[in-house]
């Protein structure tokens, strides 16, 4: 594996990083021989899990807790990704919020409305825009956005137009980037088996969500690691300001 994805040495960060799609990305790419630091905001038994697993790999991970809607935390980290590793040349900005009570457009809060877009979107720009000042040249840039960026989601508009800024946020910074060698992408997952979205794979809801995928099942946190992985391999070195739909052929549109 090593040798196919050339990842050997390369220095990593990522975002939201202690369970669900980050969890297995991190050790996806530690399995790629990356030494991988991961931010985590709760839960310090699965941040510690996380890193337990990659020591047992004998990869070199580092756990960083912050909250990354802080501007100046986030150059913190960065700092001390830096600081350990000696330079950083893989980056995935993974982490985000989904309420998974549907609320109307016209009943939703502004404080809701606030907070997914300072999660799901400013503390990504915080952390793409210190990303862009401190990645190597020929470094890779991979956000999580949605399947939902690209045909919206009723009842939850705060968190379809987040992702969907995410996208072109992506592929603007991707012409800026490109003169370094640097590539910048997004995965766009559908239903993805992980805590954030549990309570709403129940009974008829799960039945309804699989039913439109034809793949005939809900996506494994792995079954995005890897997509994410090859975004960050040289495999990939001429791919730039794509959005790769990791939703087992669900229609992105309409």
């Amino acid at each position: 594996m090593n040798g196919l994805l050339a990842l050997e040495g390369r220095r990593a960060l990522v975002t939201g990083g202690s369970r669900g799609v980050g969890r297995a990305t991190a050790l996806l790419l530690a399995r790629a021989g990356v030494r991988v630091a991961f931010t985590w905001r709760t839960g310090e038994e699965a941040a510690n899990r996380t890193l337990a697993e990659l020591a047992s790999m004998d990869a070199t991970g580092l756990a960083i807790q912050a909250d990354l809607t802080d501007e100046e935390r986030v150059g913190e980290v960065f700092d001390e990704v830096v600081g350990a590793f000696g330079g950083l040349d893989l980056v995935v900005g993974n982490h985000g919020i989904w309420h998974p009570e549907g609320v109307p457009l016209s009943e939703m809060s502004t404080a809701q409305w606030r907070r997914t877009l300072a999660v799901n979107l400013e503390s990504l720009f915080f952390v793409t825009r210190e990303a862009a000042r401190r990645i190597s040249d020929d470094g890779r840039i991979v956000l999580v956005s949605s399947t939902a960026a690209q045909r919206g989601e009723a009842f939850h508009g705060d968190y379809a137009a987040s992702k969907g800024a995410l996208v072109s946020l992506v592929k603007g910074l991707a012409v800026e980037l490109a003169p370094r060698g640097i590539t910048v992408n997004a995965v766009a997952p559908g239903w993805v088996e992980t805590d954030m979205v549990a309570t709403a794979l129940r009974g008829e809801a799960r039945e309804a969500a699989v039913a439109g995928i034809p793949l005939g099942r809900i996506a494994s946190p792995d079954d995005v690691a890897g997509p994410i992985v090859f975004l960050c391999s040289p495999l990939a070195r001429h791919v730039t300001a794509e959005v790769m739909n990791v939703n087992g052929g669900a229609v992105p549109f309409g």
